[in-house]
């Protein structure tokens, strides 16, 4: 792993914890509510964050256009519309292994805790549903999965990608449907060559998340009582 990919590794560690100095900051600004402090200062280190680590793959970017083994423009739309497919059957697919076989609840803490700050601050929208997918498969597929790559086959080297995608978002518990996700966005990068596609893919996943548990929550809660159907269960199921 070359010394730009450290770099890229600390800076996210350090967007993950970098929020707190933020809070002192926007509490010294006068904000009290503790979802509004969390949201502001995660909003504020996720922006920050991601200029530092496109500046780090500036050299990446250009060298990106020699690779001749990636897809063609075609090809990339194919398994962008591809992958959105695979990664939500990859995701419920486990889920549901997750319910019936093991017994574990639907729902993730770290999504109701995201959808809470989302409602709180808007603009977590944007880190949920773009910025975070961005980051995210920059730090564990091309960066992390793409360096174990090299040294082991697909199979290790997307598992520990993966294991460290789940410790990433403390949540462990449903760490059948981060390996599920994580063998998805890994297929998509190696396949295609082209760290774009998994983008697509996670945020596709994740706007689905932020429309069905944040934009659109209340209307699908009202049309859920309206035909008696469980509605909390539904939701915490297909919202992640």
């Amino acid at each position: 792993m070359n010394i730009r990919y450290w770099f890229i590794l600390v800076t996210f560690i350090a967007m993950l914890f970098g929020a707190v100095p933020f809070v002192l900051l926007f509490r010294a600004l006068g904000i009290s509510d503790i979802n509004q402090l969390i949201g502001y200062s995660t909003v504020t280190s996720y922006i920050i964050g991601t200029i530092i680590i496109f500046l780090l793959l500036l050299p990446d970017m250009r060298l990106g256009n020699l690779d001749r083994n990636r897809s063609n423009i075609g090809m990339t739309i194919v398994w962008s519309i591809t992958g959105i497919f695979l990664v939500f059957v990859a995701q419920y697919a486990a889920a549901l292994i997750e319910i019936f076989v093991f017994g574990i609840e639907p729902g993730s803490e770290n999504t109701e805790s995201l959808v809470e700050l989302s409602r709180a601050v808007p603009f977590m929208i944007i880190v949920i549903a773009i910025l975070g997918p961005i980051i995210e498969e920059i730090v564990f597929r091309k960066v992390l999965f793409g360096s174990l790559h090299k040294k082991m086959n697909f199979f290790f080297a997307s598992t520990l990608s993966s294991l460290v995608f789940a410790a990433a978002h403390w949540d462990f518990e449903h760490l059948l449907v981060y390996l599920a996700m994580g063998y998805a966005f890994a297929f998509l990068y190696v396949i295609s060559k082209r760290i774009i596609v998994p983008i697509i893919a996670h945020i596709s996943l994740n706007s689905f998340v932020v429309l069905v548990q944040v934009v659109f929550y209340d209307d699908i809660q009202r049309l859920m009582e309206q035909y008696n159907i469980d509605a909390s269960m539904i939701l915490r199921v297909i919202g992640g």
